[in-house]
């Protein structure tokens, strides 16, 4: 099968893909005529899609996430990719296609992710951090498995949210020794706890987000983590207002550093500070891996990351 990062302008294509989007529209003509806008995936990229005259029965029957088999051209639309189908279907049973494998998802197995992230929690000195972040994690253990931690933006892949956490705690574990002044239980515990409520934030299947959850749009997950910090503290009988419980609520709700990110609070104490630049560091590097990996063998320059203001990124072919 073709790999989408090798789709090149003119190919004719035929062969399964990852159906990771489907949404029916209408054009602009009088009449309008229905169409799909498709996002087809494999693990080495995706591209947009368009199935021109769909009929009722297609968009009844397109819904991702689902194997088809495509027929169609590639070609280039405003400087991008874009793929026109001809023909399609759905996979069938005797085609032999299994969903995982055309997914992407961490370099590290899922259960070694997992194992990681709750032996670290285990290092962590301090009791009642220790226990907090223990039952925090009991809540998601499973969707840990398998969950992104993005739509989009970044680690948006099968088991994207554990591996985003366990790199995060390996520059954590470098940050706390290279500043000795700096918690090394509170930097442990924020970055566990900084994401782990998108779990609940997002509706996600096969590492493929569909949408936000009805409790992601309204609270989002800094504050349903912080909510869950609160119920920790009172199921393990201690004070919700101890100054314990009110520093990790404060690491994670100010981890956006700014308003316009989601966090109502800016960083104030040394180990927010570092979390949030963690956070960042992790976040900007994946979505620059990412770009990197998935774009044409022939391109010098990325598609633009969102994450980086929609700045292109260069690739140099002589320092590979």
């Amino acid at each position: 099968m073709t790999q989408i990062k090798t789709f090149v302008e003119g190919d004719e294509i035929t062969g399964f893909y990852l159906l990771k989007s489907a949404e029916a529209k209408q054009t602009n003509a009088t009449p309008p005529k229905d169409y799909m806008d498709l996002v087809l995936a494999d693990k080495s990229g995706e591209i947009q899609s368009k199935f021109w005259d769909a009929s009722s029965r297609d968009k009844d029957t397109f819904i991702a996430p689902m194997i088809v088999k495509v027929r169609g051209i590639v070609q280039i639309y405003r400087d991008k990719p874009q793929f026109k189908i001809m023909q399609i279907r759905p996979a069938a049973e005797h085609d032999h296609q299994d969903l995982t494998d055309f997914i992407r998802s961490a370099p590290v197995l899922p259960v070694d992710l997992v194992h990681t992230i709750k032996r670290t929690a285990e290092s962590i000195a301090d009791d009642e951090i220790r226990d907090i972040v223990n039952v925090c994690i009991s809540r998601v253990e499973d969707k840990l498995m398998h969950y992104p931690a993005a739509k989009a933006m970044h680690h948006a892949f099968y088991s994207g949210l554990a591996y985003h956490i366990v790199r995060m705690l390996e520059l954590g574990e470098f940050v706390a020794k290279q500043r000795p002044f700096l918690n090394p239980d509170l930097i442990r515990a924020g970055i566990i706890l900084h994401d782990i409520a998108k779990t609940d934030e997002l509706t996600a299947e096969l590492g493929i987000v569909k949408e936000y959850s009805f409790t992601g749009k309204l609270l989002g997950h800094l504050s349903i983590a912080a909510n869950w910090v609160t119920e920790a503290a009172i199921k393990l009988g201690l004070a919700v207002d101890s100054e314990k419980v009110i520093i990790l609520h404060h690491m994670i709700l100010s981890h956006h550093n700014l308003g316009e990110w989601g966090s109502p609070v800016q960083p104030q104490i040394p180990e927010a500070v570092a979390l949030h630049y963690i956070d960042q560091l992790d976040a900007k590097l994946q979505a620059v891996e990412d770009a990197v990996s998935t774009m044409p063998d022939t391109e010098e320059w990325t598609a633009p990351v969102r994450i980086l203001e929609n700045k292109q990124i260069y690739r140099s072919r002589e320092m590979k």
